[in-house]
């Protein structure tokens, strides 16, 4: 449970990743994608279980993919500057 709420957490961050980077697509796509991932997750721990392939568990796999992408430009981003 706790590793799930942290990667909500980094994935909450992502899109001022994004800005950063000068990526407004992906940063207005994250946070859409971040209002399906709190949904699912406020579902899921005190509502009830959704059903697989729902719009909201895959909003939350998706946002969860793209923000591994931010975190990762982000890195490769800071090594170049170090350069």
């Amino acid at each position: 449970m706790g590793i799930t709420v942290m990667f909500i957490i980094l994935s909450t961050v992502t899109p001022f990743i994004f800005l950063f980077l000068k990526k407004r697509f992906l940063a207005v796509l994250q946070s859409v994608l971040l209002i399906g991932m709190w949904l699912y997750f406020v579902q899921i721990m005190f509502i009830e279980v959704t059903a697989l392939f729902s719009m909201t568990w895959i909003m939350f796999y998706a946002s969860l993919l793209l923000s591994v992408v931010g975190w990762v430009l982000l890195i490769i981003d800071l090594v170049k500057r170090q350069r």
